[in-house]
């Protein structure tokens, strides 16, 4: 019963996405024209059982959440999974709902006000009510969606919100999963399989917002921005409007530029229409988006204010935070600001304790200060789109991301994957195109890319992706062989995935300096194209301790690093080797297997987010890097006083 709901609804889903794909997914910012109102805080809650159909059968949709049966409270945004100590939420496969009453002003009716409805992100795929009206669907956690729903409201009065969210994944998901059934002492049961190596956690993961716009409306903005030898920055934008225009209404944007400081900057625009949609921007003296560590000022953001102006009709005002740098690469380098960068970061993982995958401010903030402590310069958002707000942090600290879409362990190809892998592309893009931080896409984590089909399959992955943004590289994190592997052709930066020592002869690190120079070297022979490792490392427990070291040991963790740091220094001196990221910044939670202890443990950081020794044995690499590729001081405290130069040994006659 799960299964065929699910595909019916990703038929629905397909149906409405490829109907609104033209339209924006600007984030909601207030401004004098427009109001945010956050529905986060506590919802209704409870299980589809023990008829997974019973929500759609009893249209729960129709009345409160609480008159269908018992409710749990829960949290938005978080997972549902960990919240509470039941097994069986933890556990769960299948459908779950939501709902949330609320009020909506009546000055928004009064002011003409046009209204969306916008979720951050709900895994894997939704439907949406309001005041029992369907008013949309969404198939692809990790990314969001809106929709407008003025018609549907009650201005001034009490209104309400239904989400039935499931879980299940399939061989046609964006990742892929399966069912299985199973024969318990409760009776039959089905569970969920899936071969990555993280928890499918699941609910309203990013916040819930209201907000309003006037009704002609700026829907969505494109930036690219270059600059000159003589220090003049330049952003190409177009903006695209919604709303209709009344017979005989005359549009007009404008544009104005604030510096870091919120103060307006000088500047000239050059405009390609007479509405003003389009066009160039000049600064002046520009001060560069510079990654963390490259540059003295790091992360500097202009901000665009963007006037769109009607005879009739309200202005509405949107300000879009940009930074302007350069990308380029070359078969053997990649370029910021036309200065070689060597990425130095992490896999990482939206996760931490109860919350799962769910948007947390003081965790976010807590992450990237590690992230500048260690003295790290980029991650990859392994293995899907990653909040917004947390995107926001990397353009504001200069931290390059690697952006990946939500494609992991890929294989079954078929027509009807295909078009979801490169949706979910679509929406990312989307979403992330303006994004100074955002330095490449990936379209996959370690697919079967030796398997039939996969070379037409991603052949037509990353044409697509290219049509979309051709401004960045494309790449991903391959984990098959150089000689069998199908994918690497179609890509414009390397990225491979090796774990010698650990899931290969563990133990043995004698391995590592030779077979990660070797395999590297054989990946850029292969494709004339610069490498960089995307996964390496071992599970640690923290706290064990073994001299000499052994597998699962801080001792031998930290040792298995050092022998990549060899292998690396060497394929840094050959020139095509552009960057270290080792897995995994933070311990985070898989499915329940005799190999993972409460989940996987290679981070250098645990859970709760404090360090291994492994986590200041990486800060020495890092800073050390720093300083020899970009001459940044080393911080002070980064080794322990043991004994002053001015010490001499005494002699006593």
């Amino acid at each position: 019963m799960t299964i065929m709901w699910c595909v019916s609804l990703v038929i629905c889903i397909s149906f409405l996405l490829t109907c609104a794909n033209t339209a924006g997914i600007l984030y909601p910012r207030e401004s004098e024209s427009r109001e945010v109102k956050s529905l986060d805080g506590m919802w209704n809650f409870r299980l589809s059982l023990p008829d997974p159909l019973v929500g759609f059968k009893e249209r729960w949709y129709m009345k409160d959440l609480s008159k269908s049966g018992p409710v749990i409270q829960m949290p938005v945004p978080s997972s549902y999974n960990d919240v509470m100590v039941d097994k069986k939420i933890r556990d769960h496969v299948g459908l779950v709902w939501y709902d949330k009453s609320f009020f909506v002003p009546e000055s928004w009716r009064q002011q003409g006000f046009r209204v969306c409805l916008r979720f951050g992100s709900v895994h894997y795929a939704a439907q949406v009510w309001v005041n029992t009206h369907l008013v949309m669907n969404h198939e692809i956690g990790h990314l969001p969606f809106q929709r407008d729903i003025t018609s549907n409201l009650k201005f001034g009065r009490l209104n309400r919100i239904t989400v039935a969210v499931d879980n299940v994944l399939l061989s046609t998901t964006i990742p892929q999963g399966s069912l299985q059934n199973i024969t318990t002492n409760n009776g039959p049961k089905t569970i969920q399989s899936y071969t990555f190596d993280f928890f499918n956690y699941a609910g309203i993961h990013r916040s819930v917002f209201l907000y309003t716009t006037p009704i002609v409306y700026i829907d969505d903005v494109d930036v690219t921005t270059d600059y000159t030898d003589d220090g003049v920055g330049i952003i190409y934008y177009k903006v695209q409007y919604g709303g209709s225009l009344s017979s005989g209404e005359v549009l007009n944007c404008s544009i104005t530029v604030f510096n870091n400081e919120n103060v307006r900057e000088k500047f000239t625009v050059i405009t390609n229409d007479a509405e003003g949609l389009s066009g160039t921007i000049e600064i002046e003296n520009v001060q560069l988006w510079w990654p963390y560590l490259m540059n003295e000022v790091s992360g500097y953001m202009y901000t665009l204010e963007i006037r769109l102006s009607t005879t009739w009709n309200m202005d509405d005002l949107y300000r879009l935070p940009v930074g302007i740098r350069t990308i380029k690469w070359t078969n053997s380098s990649f370029l910021i600001n036309n200065k070689p960068a060597y990425l130095r970061g992490f896999g990482r993982h939206e996760d931490s304790d109860i919350r799962g995958k769910g948007m947390d401010y003081a965790l976010v903030t807590r992450d990237y200060d590690l992230i500048k402590w260690i003295g790290a310069n980029s991650y990859r958002t392994s293995h899907y789109p990653y909040a917004e707000e947390i995107m926001d942090f990397a353009d504001k600290h200069g931290i390059m991301v690697v952006d990946e879409c939500p494609s992991v362990d890929t294989d079954n190809f078929s027509d009807k994957l295909l078009k979801k892998h490169t949706m979910s592309l679509a929406e990312l893009i989307k979403r992330d195109k303006n994004r100074p931080s955002v330095i490449m896409w990936s379209i996959a984590n370690e697919p079967r890319s030796d398997h039939k089909d996969a070379d037409s399959y991603f052949k037509s992955v990353a044409i697509y992706a290219k049509t979309l943004d051709n401004t960045r590289p494309i790449t991903a994190a391959i984990a098959t062989n150089v000689e069998t592997d199908q994918l690497g052709q179609h890509l414009d930066i390397i990225g491979f995935n090796r774990y010698s020592a650990w899931y290969t002869l563990p133990g043995h690190t004698e391995i590592i300096k030779s077979r990660v120079e070797d395999e590297a070297t054989k990946w850029h022979v292969k494709h004339n194209k610069p490498v960089f490792m995307t996964e390496y490392g071992a599970d640690t427990m923290p706290g064990l301790h073994m001299n000499p070291s052994f597998v699962w040991s801080e001792e031998y963790q930290v040792e298995l690093m050092a022998e990549h740091f060899k292998a690396f220094d060497i394929l840094r001196s050959k020139k095509f080797f552009i960057g270290e990221m080792i897995w995994n910044f933070a311990d985070f939670k898989t499915e329940q297997s005799v190999t993972r202890v409460g989940g996987n443990r290679k981070g250098v950081f645990t859970r709760q987010r404090e360090p291994k020794a492994s986590a200041h044995h990486l800060r020495k690499r890092y800073w050390s890097l720093a300083n020899r590729l970009d001459g940044v001081q080393v911080p002070s405290n980064i080794q322990s006083y043991v004994m002053g130069s001015e010490c001499q040994n005494n002699v006593e006659l």
